[in-house]
């Protein structure tokens, strides 16, 4: 009768405490052919996010050999509770290195480095997963960066702009903002305003003419009585004392 898989790791620890090195690596290879579909459900856990499920369960298996040759059954008793994180361990490893498509900021990914490196050690003093604040006094880091690293973890693929949200019609691109044109002369105008009260009655009904109905030169000399060359001169010695007056002291250039 095959017992369960529990049991069997239980049995197999306690033959690993008075075995021989040549004995104890090969009942370490037996623990991990009995625990091994927990390497391969942790893999598939993270399967769909950019990465192919035949690596993740490749990296998995690495990650539960690496358990079962690093367990102290003095210092612990469940495998599971130190199996487990040390594989998840390694997937998120492989991730960092190989499955992102947006990087996160420099001290997040070495902060998930270290949490890595010491999330194994902490199962097994604890005999269960760490809490986030138990890592972050134990690297002396602050709660927050390790709270942070351990959330990132999840966002190794963004959602597609094109994804359709569970129940709601449209993408996710289509609730996204456009660009409002305005905002590019909402400045314009704020700096301007001051400068245009200024101006006399002819100056400003040729910037008005000229940028806001659109005449031509010549239809403004018409309305002032004056010649198109007249206007063009008049326009540009305009538009250069208002350039010179946005960049003096006090005033923001564009």
């Amino acid at each position: 009768m095959r017992l369960p898989r529990a049991e069997a790791t239980e049995q197999l620890l306690d033959l690993c405490r008075t075995a021989d090195e040549g004995t104890r690596q090969e009942i370490e290879d037996r623990i991990v052919e009995v625990n091994l579909q927990v390497a391969l459900d942790v893999a598939r856990r993270y399967r769909s996010r950019g990465v192919p499920l035949e690596d993740l369960e490749q990296v998995a298996c690495l990650g539960l050999v690496k358990a079962a040759r690093g367990f102290d059954p003095e210092r612990a008793t469940d495998f599971l509770s130190y199996a487990v994180p040390t594989i998840r361990g390694e997937v998120r490893r492989y991730f960092r290195d190989h499955g992102w498509v947006v990087r996160p900021p420099r001290p997040v990914q070495q902060a998930q480095s270290r949490i890595t490196a010491v999330e194994s050690d902490l199962c097994q003093e604890l005999g269960r997963a760490p809490r986030p604040s138990e890592i972050a006094e134990r690297l002396g880091v602050d709660l927050d960066l390790v709270v942070e690293a351990l959330a990132a973890n999840g966002c190794f693929a963004p959602t597609s702009l094109d994804a359709s949200p569970a129940e709601s019609e449209g993408s996710i691109g289509d609730r996204l903002g456009d660009e409002d044109a305005a905002f590019d002369s909402a400045e314009a105008r704020v700096a301007l305003r001051p400068l245009l009260a200024h101006l006399d009655r002819r100056e400003r009904l040729m910037l008005e003419m000229r940028f806001f109905q659109g005449a031509t030169q010549a239809e403004i000399g018409e309305v002032l009585g004056i010649t198109q060359m007249q206007v063009s001169r008049l326009l540009s010695a305009l538009l250069a004392r208002l350039r010179d007056k946005l960049v003096e002291p006090g005033q923001t250039a564009g």
